[in-house]
């Protein structure tokens, strides 16, 4: 039987963590949620319904805590991770369905949801950022990666363990599948429940875009190579 745990890196998300901990804890999963220096009661919250709580004395940036939340969990021995938000854009219901996508699909070593078939109420500017990096990732992956930036995903432990993560900020996401594509591992995707009701982003189109660029350029180098290899002429 697969041991899952539910990883959320979380700040300040108090109105939403305490019900999202559980909604899961409900269906007997064990939830891990990384408190990145919150000014409020996130910690107290998840803690109160259930929740393993890790927690960063000063904000670190989603990349540093998702990879803490990681990292707990390949050492506590977890065989699935799942990430997702805690501010409530990423609906509880749908992890179940990513646990029947592992087994229905198990030489998959990621599995990552899709909002792109029904946007919803995505904001545009996000919604043409989303595409646009998917697009990209998709070409350099040599997958099809429709929502590359979306943060629901299932990822095998023997998978995470090999890949070399660095990122600290919202980079972490196609970071996460840059990697996975390095070391060969198969990349698949599932439909979910988009939710956007009046949800600010942190995320900045512009600045997290140049960001992208500037961390995916050995990426690029690699799938360059691997199209265009050198070829060296005997003398």
């Amino acid at each position: 039987m697969t041991k899952a745990c539910v990883i959320i890196p979380s700040y300040n998300v108090a109105k939403t963590i305490g019900s999202i901990v559980y909604e899961l804890r409900r269906k007997d999963l064990d939830v891990l949620v990384v408190d990145d220096g919150s000014t409020d009661s996130t910690s107290q919250a998840a803690d109160k319904c259930g929740a393993i709580v890790l927690k960063n004395q000063v904000n670190r940036g989603k990349g540093a805590a998702l990879r803490r939340g990681l990292q707990y969990a390949v050492d506590k021995g977890y065989d699935a991770l799942i990430t997702m938000d805690g501010d409530g854009q990423h609906s509880p219901e749908d992890v179940i369905n990513f646990l029947k996508a592992q087994a229905t699909y198990p030489e998959a070593e990621m599995i990552i949801g899709n909002r792109m078939q029904c946007p919803g109420g995505m904001p545009v500017s996000r919604l043409l950022t989303n595409r646009l990096m998917s697009t990209f990732i998709s070409w350099l992956c040599r997958q099809h990666i429709p929502d590359s930036q979306n943060g629901f995903r299932l990822i095998k432990r023997q998978s995470l363990q090999a890949m070399k993560l660095k990122s600290s900020r919202f980079e972490i996401e196609s970071e996460i599948i840059l990697e996975a594509s390095r070391i060969g591992a198969k990349i698949i995707s599932i439909p979910i429940s988009p939710i956007y009701k009046g949800h600010p982003s942190s995320i900045s189109p512009l600045l997290d875009t140049l960001r992208f660029i500037r961390f995916s350029l050995p990426y690029l180098c690699l799938r360059l190579h691997r199209t265009f290899p050198l070829t060296h002429n005997k003398t």
